[in-house]
């Protein structure tokens, strides 16, 4: 079967709205989340990459609402318009994820992470179960350390220009996604770009939140909701290596890897992505 034309919605894929919102819980600090849908009892949470934003997911969005489910991407501390804290906290990311679902009065929520995002939710789901299924797009393992450091460098020395325009210009997928469309990049762009106090562009989010990176993972064994590992069957970050301990090690996974997909598996082949993820959806009635 073909995969599916991505369902930008009647306004272009527009969300049903934008908010910042906060909970006892983040001590006063502030958080933004993207919605589409109508509300419903089912919700389905979508978990950026570091150096990204809940943005990255505006081409698929509006294709996974259904009658009942409502989309909800959120952007974590030190990215897109969520706060951005001076102090960092290396359990911070799981706090917001946690925040999150404690606003919506949605524990059994699916959730959707790619990279970091599928880290945190991993690590949510192995510490308060309740999770109605997870979808792993590349988390990263078993890449070498020099790719790792490479990865990390790169998102680390972040650059700044003199316009708008030449940032929308530099912005690169880190790592590449060769396969992505060109006007998806310029359009992931256009929303990752900001004005800095000196009066310069730089991008959305603040590199010093990729030091708290790379700790080790839960015990997965404690994951008891289905799960659905994605890999980007050209991924330097998840290797077939890293995918089998994953599969492994979680009692309820399966696994699909992507062909003409990296680690960005959700830029370089959308319609396949929003395909596994829809299936997924239907089998496990999310």
């Amino acid at each position: 079967m073909p995969p599916p034309t991505l369902d930008r919605g009647p306004a272009g894929g527009v969300p049903r709205g934008e908010e910042r919102f906060t909970h006892p819980s983040l001590g006063g600090l502030r958080l933004h989340r993207v919605r589409w849908g109508a509300p419903g009892p089912r919700k389905l949470v979508l978990l950026h990459g570091a150096g990204a934003g809940a943005h990255w997911w505006e081409h698929l969005a509006p294709s996974l609402v259904a009658e009942g489910r409502e989309v909800v991407a959120l952007d974590f501390r030190g990215h897109g318009s969520s706060d951005h804290p001076k102090t960092l906290s290396p359990h911070g990311f799981r706090e917001d994820l946690q925040a999150l679902l404690l606003d919506l009065g949605a524990p059994d929520a699916v959730l959707v992470g790619h990279s970091l995002g599928a880290h945190t939710a991993l690590e949510v789901a192995a510490t308060q179960p309740g999770a109605a299924g997870l979808v792993l797009v590349d988390p990263g393992r078993g890449a070498a350390a020099r790719q790792r450091s490479a990865t990390r460098l790169a998102l680390l020395l972040t650059r700044s220009y003199a316009t708008r325009e030449q940032a929308i210009a530099r912005f690169r997928f880190v790592p590449a996604a060769d396969a992505a469309e060109e006007s998806l990049r310029v359009s992931i762009a256009q929303r990752s770009v900001r004005l800095q106090p000196d009066g310069r562009f730089g991008f959305h989010f603040d590199p010093r939140w990729i030091q708290v990176l790379g700790g080790s993972l839960p015990d997965l064994s404690r994951v008891r909701c289905p799960v659905l590992l994605v890999r980007g069957a050209r991924s330097p970050l998840l290797t077939e290596e890293g995918a089998r301990e994953l599969v492994a090690q979680l009692p309820h996974c399966r696994r699909v890897d992507v062909e003409e997909a990296g680690h960005h598996v959700l830029v370089d082949q959308p319609q396949v992505l929003v395909r596994l993820i829809q299936d997924f959806l239907e089998e496990i009635r999310g």
